[in-house]
């Protein structure tokens, strides 16, 4: 088991309650760590958090600063100070740029860049004071490149490694190192919205729209959360403590 001084350490996951998040949580769970799954819709961090001692969960938006700081807390009542903290939430809307609001543009940012930052900011306390800690974002490759009519995820995308890049610096001689996971097009419901929207505006039928995505990829498939939940927990790891201001391409060699 990932361990650091025999006693499990804490991690928090957001957006744990389906797909990567879900995965990433179980994942650290099976390792040894006690897990905290934050997400908005009680119900499926319920079933995350099915049958496990050593998960539990919080209800709360990782927009809303405070209130994400109050979920922290109360998980720091049930496992202790966070050692390990996975950004993971997130949301995609497709549009032209002539089409994309300021308020799409703003949700997206407040979501997928200004979330990671309001977990990061609310738990690296920890980490600096025990001289060891994790910040780890689940970014995309659209933190690495660009794609046409989703360039409000993009820009939140190159957002969140430009911070994880920064914060690697900042926290370098601390013990606490910063990195993201960038996969392709990952097989989760906000996959299943992109196959919607690519059906809805071209006429094509949903396997055609899968193609279309899945052509990114060299290897020609989606990326399993599964890797996506291995390659955190690697991270997480004190085996992992070289790698820092680090985003990890899972993309069949698309990036």
């Amino acid at each position: 088991m990932n361990l650091k001084n025999g006693t499990a350490t804490h991690a928090v996951v957001t957006g744990g309650g389906s797909g990567a998040g879900a995965d990433i949580a179980l994942e650290l769970a099976r390792a040894g760590y006690s897990v905290t799954v934050i997400g908005r819709t009680k119900e499926t961090l319920i079933a995350t958090c099915a049958g496990r001692k050593n998960v539990a969960f919080q209800v709360a938006d990782v927009t809303d600063a405070l209130g994400l700081g109050k979920a922290i807390d109360a998980a720091r009542e049930t496992f202790g100070p966070v050692s390990i903290a996975v950004a993971n939430a997130g949301v995609s809307q497709s549009a032209r740029l002539e089409d994309t609001s300021l308020s799409m543009l703003q949700k997206t940012m407040d979501v997928n860049f200004h979330g990671t930052f309001n977990l990061w900011q609310a738990t690296v306390g920890d980490m600096k004071r025990d001289g060891f800690g994790r910040l780890i974002a689940v970014c995309s490759t659209a933190g690495l490149k660009g794609y046409g009519y989703v360039s409000a995820y993009v820009a939140s995308k190159h957002a969140v490694v430009g911070l994880t890049r920064a914060l690697s610096i900042e926290l370098a001689t601390s013990g606490v190192t910063v990195n993201a996971v960038c996969p392709g097009f990952m097989d989760t419901p906000m996959l299943q919205a992109s196959i919607d929207n690519i059906v809805s505006s071209t006429g094509r039928t949903p396997e055609q729209a899968a193609q279309a995505l899945r052509s990114f990829n060299p290897q020609r498939r989606f990326i399993k959360t599964a890797a996506v939940a291995r390659a955190v927990c690697w991270l997480a790891s004190p085996e992992a403590s070289d790698m820092n201001g680090h985003a990890l391409a899972l993309s069949g060699g698309e990036v």
